[in-house]
């Protein structure tokens, strides 16, 4: 890889430029804020989302033609809401070559079109190899050192295999994967039961409840991803149960924090308007809950949580959804 440019300096973004440009020299970041990146020019310093000092060799420029020209790769970072106008201008003003790779790193569902972000690459960028890059990426732990492991996919499996080997680093470990549909749906999904988890860490429900929670959330996870046409066993890889448990343990993950500001009375618009970071589960629940309404697949958490992000929600309504399900066994239920 002899050009690596990063678009969008949010939190992940600036996290995988800082991984990057430790290993590589010609690593370049951009983001549809210029003032963003007039201010990482000033002093090469970041504070949120912790204090970090950028690498030296890290190019950062306010201009798109510019980070992208020559590119062998391209990593987009950018909301899910905001990636079309992207690849938008990536196609009819920065007039990308087809030989570009463009890799999505960024989790969650299109809304209002409930579109999965390949569909979106596909209809925008039809010709260009696309990759998915997905896993449990809590940025504060990577910027204070810590290791992490993520999985990369695309269905040419050799692309997949050579962003794994340059990618990598001391401190995030890829594992490569064709299942493309699998790992972007794992990535999107998890964020919904993290709002789930936080409202009942909140709530103080108890460890087996979020033990319950998470088990049939993965289930839920496991069920809508195979209707989609994923591999069930990628739903228990890095994309998919890995960064489920990560994320829905976790305080410092957005969609976490999200359920439990819920939880302490707080209204929707009113954290979200307080949050420095984009919660992708919010939309995410929204589509999902719509798209298993329209498959006809069983989604009781996805709809609590759908509920609970429209109005009030009660730790007795959120017990009712849990356990008030019809009997089942769990070695005969299906996912497909």
């Amino acid at each position: 890889m002899k050009k690596l440019a990063i678009l969008g300096a949010g939190s992940w973004g600036l996290t995988l430029a800082w991984l990057a440009g430790s290993d590589h020299q010609n690593v370049w970041l951009w983001d549809r804020k210029p003032e963003r990146i007039n201010a990482m020019q000033r002093d090469r310093k970041v504070l949120f989302p912790v204090p970090v000092i950028l690498p030296s060799d890290l190019n950062l420029t306010a201009s798109l033609d510019e980070a992208v020209r020559d590119a062998d790769v391209i990593l987009l970072v950018v909301t899910v809401s905001g990636t079309r106008e992207v690849l938008r201008k990536l196609r009819d003003e920065v007039r990308l070559p087809e030989d570009v790779v463009l890799v999505n790193a960024s989790k969650g569902i299109e809304f209002p079109s409930l579109k999965r972000m390949s569909e979106v690459f596909a209809e925008e960028m039809p010709n260009n190899p696309y990759a998915v890059l997905s896993g449990p990426t809590l940025a504060m732990e990577i910027l204070n050192g810590l290791p992490t492991a993520c999985s990369i996919a695309c269905s040419n499996l050799e692309i997949a295999e050579a962003l794994q080997r340059d990618l990598s680093h001391d401190l995030f470990r890829l594992y490569s994967n064709s299942d493309v549909t699998g790992v972007e749906l794992g990535g999107a999904l998890k964020n919904i039961f993290a709002i789930a988890s936080g409202y009942m860490r909140a709530k103080k429900l108890g460890d087996n409840a979020l033990g319950a929670l998470l088990t049939r959330g993965l289930a839920e996870m496991t069920r809508f991803s195979v209707a989609l046409g994923a591999d069930q066993k990628t739903l228990y890889g890095m994309s998919g149960l890995g960064d489920l448990l990560a994320t829905s343990n976790s305080p410092l993950s957005r969609n976490f924090q999200v359920g439990a500001r819920l939880a302490q009375g707080e209204t929707l618009e009113q954290i979200l308007s307080d949050l420095k970071v984009v919660a992708e589960g919010v939309k995410t629940t929204h589509a999902v809950a719509e798209l298993s309404r329209k498959m006809g697949l069983e989604a009781p958490i996805v709809e609590m949580v759908e509920m609970c992000l429209s109005g009030p929600f009660s730790e007795k309504m959120i017990i009712k959804s849990l356990m008030s399900r019809k009997l089942k066994s769990e070695q005969k239920e299906s996912v497909g």
